[in-house]
């Protein structure tokens, strides 16, 4: 008996790679087939404009977190409308750096970490994009949070910046602040025995968000500093921090273009399937 049926098409997702990163990050990373483009979200309008081009060939959308001129403090930055920017534009897969302070005798200034867990210790920021106002989607989402990063993204950033012999921590919990103030010396030793190992002010709410868009996101994230609760180091002045992530920004291109052109070789379908289906089972609509 001849059989008529079609062959499936097992071609790979077409990945999109988006970059949320610092200011500096925007004249590092060499983009071919530059174009810029102002966004729309329902969520308002991103902090900056988004900049597409290929990476070794690959598709890529990079924004500068908090502004190119790194004018919008951490509360300010709308998180809900650069990740929903992100995935309007098609991005698969989003890769983001911080600037990270140490609450750890082991994770010293100049560092790279990869974390793999975080809290959230922010109080005045967007948490979810189905917050029933006009113009955000229907529902509730209840997302569970564990694990925190995309962990096959998070091993590509581990990866490449191993390969490039920096000097990396595997794993750590970023515990993200409100800011724009440091925090002090007895807030120090809660958050150390909470468990936390790094401060920073812009991880949270931008991971849930992304994990919430169906989006693989991952960090890479540079010490710049260690915090109060060291009595031995003295305190770093905000002009110090921004010498030390100069100083280190294009490692961090470095790292970001390895793992880029690494995901680039592998079918990620799957992956990219269980992320939306992950938010599609946990979403909550009492007209469904």
């Amino acid at each position: 008996m001849e059989n008529n049926l079609e062959p499936i098409n097992e071609d790979p997702f077409p990945i999109k790679i988006g970059i949320i990163g610092d200011a500096d990050l925007d004249t590092t990373i060499s983009l071919q087939d530059r174009m810029e483009y102002a966004v729309c979200t329902p969520f308002g309008k991103p902090s900056d404009i988004i900049i597409e081009g290929l990476i070794d060939g690959v598709k890529c959308a990079l924004l500068c977190r908090n502004g190119r001129l790194h004018d919008i403090m951490p509360t300010n930055i709308n998180y809900r409308a650069n990740i929903w920017a992100m995935r309007k534009l098609g991005c698969t897969h989003i890769l983001v750096t911080h600037s990270l302070s140490s609450l750890r005798e082991d994770i010293m200034p100049g560092d790279f970490v990869v974390p793999n867990d975080l809290i959230d210790h922010t109080t005045r920021r967007a948490q979810t994009f189905y917050d029933g106002a006009l113009g955000s989607p229907f529902g509730v989402c209840h997302l569970p949070m564990y694990p925190a990063f995309c962990e096959r993204t998070r091993q590509h950033l581990l990866n490449a910046a191993q390969e490039l012999d920096l000097a990396t921590h595997s794993k750590a919990t970023v515990l993200t602040l409100e800011g724009p103030r440091y925090s002090t010396l007895a807030e120090n030793n809660i958050y150390r025995k909470w468990g936390a190992d790094l401060l920073s002010m812009t991880l949270s709410p931008e991971a849930t968000l992304a994990k919430e868009a169906g989006i693989l996101y991952a960090s890479i994230g540079l010490v710049t500093n260690i915090e109060c609760w060291c009595a031995n180091q003295p305190i770093a002045t905000t002009h110090e921090i921004i010498y030390v992530f100069k100083n280190k920004v294009e490692k961090l291109q470095q790292v970001l273009s390895k793992a880029i052109a690494n995901i680039s070789k592998e079918d990620w379908s799957e992956d990219i399937l269980k992320a939306k289906i992950l938010v599609c089972s946990n979403f909550a609509n009492r007209n469904k």
